[in-house]
């Protein structure tokens, strides 16, 4: 995706104290619903929003076993109001240096799901790790003049040297990491490193 400015540090979400969706939109089985439109009460006012996502074809280079499990689970893949291609699908070394692993943000049944899939698991049957969830209604902000909210989840790969950058100012510096981690971004807020090590996930340190 190529998210320039990832930023890290505490957030505020300014406001935007995100209620119940006003207005359900329609969907069917047979005919996912790629733009997603609706209203949610946002500091006591009815605000419309729009989420745009991609069917799984559209990443012919997934492979077909991650692609097969996306399927099963009804996944559309969500598009942040930034996004200029298609993005939140994300290949890199997540297990250990030199692996060939996949992150993908899933949408289904209202709820975003980021998942991993690694490459040493991924043989006619690609099994998931979830690292994080959120209702797809609680990840908008105004992405424009209009004052229409837009989705601001994106996820990218991080190699090394980029996580090194990022930790610059810290008092104690970590030592560089061996592999990728996985950038995970509210858009021109906040950004966690979720790096795998010994087995788990864990969340590298930045500055504050």
């Amino acid at each position: 995706m190529g998210r320039a400015g990832l930023v890290t540090g505490a957030f505020s979400l300014s406001g935007l104290i995100l209620a119940c969706v006003a207005a359900a939109p329609q969907q069917t089985d047979s005919q996912p619903q790629l733009v997603k439109t609706g209203t949610i009460q946002v500091d006591g006012r009815t605000t419309q929003y729009v989420i745009r996502h991609l069917p799984v074809n559209s990443f012919p280079e997934l492979p077909e076993a991650v692609a097969k499990a996306l399927v099963e689970r009804g996944c559309l893949i969500p598009q942040t109001y930034q996004a200029h291609g298609p993005e939140n699908v994300v290949q890199a070394s997540l297990e250990r240096a030199g692996s060939s692993d996949w992150a993908v943000l899933c949408s289904a049944h209202g709820t975003v799901s980021l998942l991993v899939f690694f490459g040493s698991a991924v043989g006619g049957i690609a099994r998931a790790q979830v690292l994080a969830t959120a209702v797809e209604t609680e990840r908008l902000q105004v992405r424009g003049a209009d004052g229409v909210l837009g989705f601001n989840w994106g996820i990218d790969p991080a190699t090394p040297e980029q996580v090194h950058d990022a930790q610059a100012g810290m008092d104690k510096r970590p030592a560089r990491v061996d592999h990728d981690a996985l950038a995970d971004t509210l858009v021109d807020r906040h950004t966690v490193y979720h790096f795998f090590t010994k087995g788990t996930w864990i969340a590298l340190a930045m500055p504050e």
